[in-house]
């Protein structure tokens, strides 16, 4: 053993960071006992609660395998899980379609406004998906813009029925969109050039090139994602519950929903064996996505000094390429914004008209806050989303750095922190809903419940930032501090964490994001005095306040628009990669 090491060895010793408990450092023990205290009980309440029937005050009673029993006699299920399949493929695909369109003319081609993609989806990203299906149902709606034009074009009068299953495909996969973009572009960034430009050379047509070798080359890219949002709108409760319900198409969140909140009594077994059924889906989605990614090496093209990450040149039709991209900018984002703004100044909601001008107000922004409604949900929002992307990031830098440095038992950490993968958002808020109900502190319908579920919620995604920011880090810095004599925290915060900012601020802002806009895990949990913008924007619309619902919205997304906006301009100014 060298110096170095015996030095490395003897620092790791003091640092509590090696021994004898079962193979397992010490600290990574703590740790481990910790995530275990955090993922157990949602799991075991989750079983038990479709297992056991309740008493009044939601204590087990009596064990039974009723409700599996009834979960499988009853058409309705086989009915709702097709359902459910046809809404997610439908949404994967019409996203895929969109952000894959927009990544391979950013990434691939000199098309001019190529850059601001990047700015739009973020700040998009932070839209509420509760706000763009309302959004969207203003659009398409009866009274909408769309049936408008076709009204006075075509004397069609219902031309668009956005309350059916297409309706919820479009709109799901349009919300998806710019997240489809985010994670394609990355893939269409790192092909090589070349095998385009081979082809090219050998008289293929661009169609020809971009089916046989561009398209090709994407293919584990594009299949690992297709998995990942189909899972992501399996497990969706906004535009099902907004559109789905009224139009009669009943999908498994929406029936998990009503068991819990809607039926009376709760009927808490029913929603367990709902969940246990979707939870059992979204765990076998999830081994394939997982056997898609491990195979993408066969499709690797960066092979070290050979590759030229160039851009492929379009000519004049690159003013054809920067068109769709203004065009899928005010399909994504200027309509929606759009018609929510339209509705803001509005009294009463009414279609857009030269009479409807004369009924402008901003009786609603005064409204919202001189009763404190913006105020309180804005302050409660933006704790939950600044202590979640906080802790989120914190945490994982602490796993990711103790995972890719091979501490003893810490391989334990990364796999317990991706374990909330397998649990559906609403789900989740389910099994979390029974624990703090049973629990003998005061803690359902906190801020501390939220924050709670928030944060178990994100620690996945975190894991994968910070995991993938640490493997660029090399261990030569930590390796001569230690040397020096510098124990494991001063290392940590010193050096790694140092280091490892760029990827923890994407991380952040990621987990900020998604947490602020989130419905289907907070809904259930929520309590009146800890309501967050997207929870109380649904109350809004369900309670048919279509014009409180738009000031508030609008308030958040400018906010948001904001908070991304200052972000990219950081991010340029210090070097912090936003893709």
């Amino acid at each position: 053993m060298t110096q170095k090491d015996i030095i490395l060895t003897k620092n790791r010793e003091v640092a509590g960071l090696t021994g004898h408990f079962f193979g397992i450092s010490p600290l990574v023990l703590v740790l481990i006992s910790l995530l275990l205290c955090i993922m157990l009980p949602p799991i075991i309440f989750l079983i038990s609660s479709s297992l056991y029937t309740t008493n009044p005050d939601g204590s087990f009673r009596d064990f039974t395998f009723k409700f599996y029993t009834d979960l499988i006699a009853n058409p309705r299920f086989g009915k709702n899980l097709l359902n459910t399949s046809i809404y997610a493929v439908g949404s994967a695909c019409v996203a895929i379609f969109l952000g894959g369109l927009q990544a391979w003319i950013v990434e691939r081609t000199n098309t001019p406004l190529r850059k601001y993609v990047f700015l739009i989806s973020t700040i998009s990203l932070g839209i509420p998906s509760v706000l763009y299906t309302a959004a969207f149902l203003l659009l398409l709606g009866k009274t909408g813009p769309v049936n408008q034009i076709a009204d006075a074009l075509f004397g069609v009068k219902q031309a668009v029925n956005v309350y059916s299953m297409w309706g919820m495909i479009i709109i799901e996969g349009i919300d998806f969109a710019p997240l489809a973009f985010l994670l394609l572009a990355a893939v269409f960034r790192s092909m090589d050039a070349s095998f385009e430009e081979a082809a090219i050379m050998s008289g293929a047509a661009g169609w020809q090139t971009f089916r046989r070798v561009t398209l090709m080359l994407a293919i584990p890219g594009i299949s690992a994602l297709f998995i990942l949002i189909f899972i992501r709108a399996f497990e969706s409760f906004e535009t099902p519950a907004l559109v789905g319900r009224p139009a009669g198409i009943p999908l498994l969140t929406t029936d998990i929903y009503r068991a819990t909140q809607v039926d009376s009594p709760p009927n808490y077994g029913q929603a367990g064996a709902y969940s246990v059924a979707l939870l059992f889906i979204v765990v076998i989605l999830l081994a394939i996505y997982n056997r898609i990614a491990k195979q993408a090496e066969r499709f690797q093209t960066i092979t070290g000094k050979g590759f030229r990450p160039r851009l492929l040149n379009l000519g004049s039709w690159r003013y054809v390429t920067s068109a769709i991209l203004v065009l899928l900018f005010f399909i994504i984002v200027v309509f929606p914004i759009a018609i929510v703004l339209w509705a803001s100044f509005l009294p009463f909601y009414q279609p857009f008209s030269m009479k409807a001008l004369g009924f402008l107000t901003l009786e609603n922004y005064r409204g919202l806050i001189s009763a404190e409604l913006l105020r309180t949900t804005l302050v409660n929002t933006m704790i939950l989303g600044l202590s979640t992307a906080s802790l989120v990031s914190l945490i994982t830098a602490l796993f990711a750095w103790l995972s890719v440095r091979r501490y003893r038992g810490a391989w334990i950490l990364d796999q317990l922190a991706t374990t909330p993968l397998i649990f559906p958002s609403i789900v989740l808020g389910v099994a979390l809903l029974q624990i703090f109900l049973a629990s003998p502190l005061p803690i359902y319908g906190t801020m501390a419940s939220l924050i709670y579920a928030s944060s178990m919620r994100y620690l996945p995604y975190g894991m994968r930032y910070s995991y993938a920011g640490m493997l660029q880090i090399h261990t030569d810095l930590e390796e001569a501090a230690a040397i020096s004599g510098a124990g494991k925290i001063k290392v940590f915060y010193k050096i790694v964490a140092p280091l490892l900012a760029p990827a923890l601020i994407t991380c952040w802002l990621y987990v900020f994001l998604s947490a602020t806009k989130s419905v289907s895990l907070l809904i259930l949990l929520a309590g009146p005095d800890t309501r967050v913008v997207a929870i109380t924007i649904f109350d809004l619309w369900a309670d048919g306040s279509l014009t409180k619902l738009a000031a508030m919205g609008m308030s958040w997304t400018l906010f948001m628009a904001i908070v991304s906006g200052g972000f990219y301009m950081i991010a340029r100014r210090y070097g912090v990669s936003v893709r």
